[in-house]
């Protein structure tokens, strides 16, 4: 475990050890992580005034925010049908939600730029943001949670008079919260570091989310500085890795719920 978590977390502090070093000791022969000259201050400072990080990064609040909303509200319901309501296809729908898991996104790429270009909406939020918004993982992971839930809970909340949204938004929904803010960490973070989507649907800076403003960053301002490269690098992974921390337990509290628990015909869920 120890050896994997270094070979994971190597770059990560490389990364780092970098943004604090001056130009000369970079390429220096031997390796070294604490620089003899510490220059965090130039490399952060030319980060933060070469190109607009702050920018990039609330394009990347925006669209990560605005997915991960989307998501949960469209997978919700659909989730909770396949889970606890019989109709005839239900079977076949949750066959489509696996195949749905199984489509690349790079395989949708032309279709929807064709369709974009066409609806004259490329090089917006709508663009960055439409071809997300339902995700069949966020489906199937809520499906599953849902079905630990006693079908018996379910019932009476029905007798209760409740309808079928109500009990998704009063019941289902909070009792997934620790699913929920997994999938919201795991939704933000395959979105903060999209970059093959975003260099197809945006061309203007305004745009640009923070995986593409570090390549832009890299292309017209940094060059071969890597310094401050590594710096504005830096500052864009650092509130995934915050957020993460934040929200460790929360994996714990679902891996643990999910591990133990038992649809309510008895099987493991």
């Amino acid at each position: 475990m120890l050896a994997t978590t270094a070979f994971v977390l190597g770059p990560f502090i490389w990364m780092v050890s970098l943004s604090l070093k001056p130009p000369n000791e970079i390429f220096q022969a031997h390796f070294q992580l604490w620089p003899n000259t510490f220059y965090a201050v130039e490399n952060y400072t030319k980060a933060l005034t070469a190109a607009p990080l702050a920018r990039f990064m609330l394009n990347g609040v925006i669209v990560c925010g605005v997915i991960v909303v989307a998501q949960i509200l469209i997978a919700a319901p659909c989730a909770y049908a396949l889970a606890k309501l019989r109709f005839p296809g239900r079977d076949a729908l949750f066959g489509l939600v696996l195949i749905g898991l199984l489509v690349p996104q790079q395989v949708l790429a032309i279709p929807l730029f064709v369709l974009f270009f066409e609806a004259g909406i490329l090089n917006s939020y709508a663009s960055l943001i439409l071809p997300f918004i339902i995700s069949p993982f966020a489906i199937f992971l809520l499906r599953q949670f849902f079905k630990t839930i006693p079908d018996d809970l379910v019932d009476a909340a029905r007798i209760d008079g409740l309808s079928e949204l109500s009990i998704v938004r009063r019941i289902m929904l909070p009792a997934a919260t620790p699913a929920l803010i997994a999938f919201g960490i795991l939704s933000v973070v395959s979105h903060w570091n999209d970059l093959f989507w975003p260099l197809i649907a945006v061309r203007s800076e305004d745009l640009m989310t923070p995986a593409l403003g570090v390549v832009y960053f890299r292309n017209a301002e940094a060059g071969s500085d890597y310094g401050p490269l590594m710096a504005g690098a830096t500052i864009i992974v650092a509130p995934l890795v915050l957020a993460f921390l934040m929200a460790q337990r929360r994996f714990i509290e679902m891996a643990a719920f999910g591990g133990g628990a038992k649809s309510s015909d008895g099987r493991e869920g």
